[in-house]
């Protein structure tokens, strides 16, 4: 492990009636990236603030290198009192200079002169990123730093981590945002924390191992021991061969969806046959919407089908809400048509977990204050159905204000799923969401008889949950790609390599040297590095797939050592390259 720059020995917390926390000792180097991990209510966000010196514990000892620097990004930032977004990233004793916001803010693509008061939540979330990342943190804190981004600033920032000196610890349901990023986990699990040097790609098979041990450790004690993890509840393995039985049905669907796209990408607008599961509920026929002279929508055509699970993807101010509002029918094309089947039935849900009184109990969103809930027709106890979605069935009587914002992201859903429909639409609904609750989300949209419209962000969910992607890139052309965001990219970068194949790998060519004095080494180095790390990438990428079988180290555990070490090895590879690439570039652009 790297020199420490912050480290807690005996660290506790009483929160509410018992510990949060008990005797943790925690320690953060240098260029730690670290996945902090753990269910609703382990204390995540909690731990972030005692790090960051915003909660003092109960006991422990705090050891901090002297001038050292931790900056957080809250998951809902402060922004009452501040006049522009600039205001709020200049605030405060330890604000960052102008000309460092300035500069993130550019990269970025955020306008610091805007209101704070009228700022959007994805302006804001990338006014706090601005704030954080200009900040020049020996440490930073990231508490869910991809809500409310779309994928290219998800993409940038994944790109400036990477590249960033100091350590970082991030609370994510971004499941390819933390596979991409970390080297280490931490993870909270009932009061303690635990930490293994292995990125959140080896996470599932730790946690199934840890789980294990303690299931054959209650097994020789010959007692029933009660673990109060909801993974091992539901049972870790059964749960995975569920999931895995979903996902092969998943690509008999995929595999299906696209025999019914011609070769140039257009749904073909056949006549469906008279099995209702494979009548078309929504046909876009040659659609086209503009606003004022912009083509947002231009000549689209599909058609979707009983059980399609549609997911639309793309940057912020691409179409993405116009595109699915034209194919629920709440706009009108310019041109085109879009008919949707009589019998359509929508259950549409958004972010508006807000609109939950927090006055009423969780019965009386569920069963109208009753013991009994109709689920899709059929009658189920409130206790019963709220263990259905994760929740503790003693908090039947519980009031909305008591929850956290995931637990009423979790109880929105609860409630627009027990409702009749046929057709789900479901609009960015990984916000705040835990990985457990993404899991559930997962299982829900998989066991759903009718069709399934989703936006979203999040990459790994679209993957396992949608037959046909949807991709906008603001020119008003949408590509329409059996299988999901994996294979919506994988198309996109087909179709813009070159016709020679080593060229289409290589990053665009440096600049020419004008002015700098390299040697021929260096010259060599500096024009041959980008290619160098784009391997690494793929060799890091390749090793965390085979890493992330659940079934990998109790089947053969030297080759999961051999793998940790492996993708230890070509980071730190990759870092070197990095640094010794951004030298080189220093000395060329001076």
């Amino acid at each position: 492990m790297a020199a420490p720059i912050l480290s807690w020995e005996g660290l506790s917390l009483h929160h509410g009636s018992g510990w949060l926390f008990t005797d943790l000792d925690l320690t953060i180097g240098e260029r730690d990236r670290l996945a902090l991990i753990g269910r609703n209510g382990a204390g995540k966000t909690t731990l972030l603030r005692m790090i960051a010196g915003q909660i003092e514990a109960d006991k422990g000892t705090r050891s901090i290198r002297p001038g050292a620097r931790i900056v957080m990004l809250e998951q809902d930032p402060f922004f009452t009192g501040h006049e522009t977004l600039m205001d709020f990233a200049l605030s405060g004793p330890d604000a960052p200079e102008w000309h460092e916001v300035e500069a993130i803010a550019d990269q970025l693509g955020i306008d610091m002169s805007r209101p704070a008061e009228n700022a959007s939540g994805g302006e804001r979330r990338r006014a706090a990123l601005t704030r954080a990342l200009a900040s020049d943190p020996d440490i930073l804190l990231l508490d869910e730093p991809t809500n409310h981004l779309d994928l290219a600033a998800i993409e940038w920032l994944e790109s400036w981590l990477a590249r960033f000196n100091g350590a970082f610890v991030v609370i994510s349901h971004d499941r390819t945002f933390l596979t991409r990023l970390t080297k280490a986990t931490l993870w909270i699990d009932r009061g303690a924390i635990r930490r293994k040097e292995v990125g959140f790609g080896g996470y599932d098979a730790w946690m199934e191992q840890i789980f294990a041990e303690e299931a054959r450790a209650a097994d020789k004690m010959d007692a029933k021991l009660k673990i109060e993890a909801h993974w091992l509840e539901r049972g870790v393995t059964a749960r995975r061969k569920r999931n895995m039985g979903r996902l092969e049905k998943l690509y008999e669907m995929r595999a299906a969806r696209a025999a019914m796209l011609s070769p140039t990408g257009v749904a073909k607008i056949a006549l469906g046959s008279d099995d209702v599961k494979t009548k078309a509920v929504i046909v876009a026929d040659k659609v086209t919407k503009k606003f004022g002279e912009r083509v947002i929508i231009k000549d689209f055509t599909l058609r979707i089908t009983r059980g399609d699970r549609i997911g639309i993807v793309g940057a912020n101010g691409t179409g993405k809400t116009t595109l699915l509002k034209l194919l629920t029918g709440e706009l009108e094309p310019d041109s085109g048509k879009v008919t949707l089947a009589k019998t359509l039935d929508a259950v549409i849900i958004d972010q508006q977990r807000s609109l939950l009184s927090p006055d009423k109990k969780l019965r009386d969103i569920l069963a109208e204050g009753g013991d009994w809930v109709d689920v899709r027709g059929v009658r189920k106890h409130v206790q019963g159905y709220l263990k259905d979605f994760l929740f503790d069935p003693g908090m039947a009587d519980a009031r909305v204000g008591t929850l956290s914002g995931g637990e009423r992201s979790r109880l929105l859903l609860a409630r627009e799923f027990a409702r009749l429909s046929n057709l789900l639409v479901l609009d960015e609904p990984t916000n705040d969401l835990d990985l457990e609750t993404l899991d559930l989300l997962q299982e829900v949209i998989s066991d759903y008889d009718g069709t399934v419209l989703i936006v979203s962000h999040d990459r790994d969910f679209l993957d396992r949950t949608v037959t046909v992607t949807l991709g906008l890139d603001g020119s008003g052309k949408v590509d329409i790609v059996a299988g999901g965001y994996a294979d919506w990219v994988a198309q996109r970068q087909a179709k813009a390599a070159p016709t020679k194949t080593a060229k289409a790998a290589a990053p665009p060519p440096p600049p020419p040297l004008k002015k700098a004095k390299l040697t021929y080494k260096d010259q060599r180095d500096y024009e041959q590095l980008p290619q160098r790390i784009a391997e690494i990438d793929k060799a890091i990428a390749r090793d965390e797939a085979v890493l992330s079988d659940a079934a990998l180290y109790t089947r053969d555990p030297a080759k999961f050592a051999a793998l940790t070490a492996a993708i230890d090895k070509a980071r730190a590879d990759k870092d070197a390259a990095e640094e010794r690439w951004l030298e080189l570039a220093e000395l060329v652009e001076g």
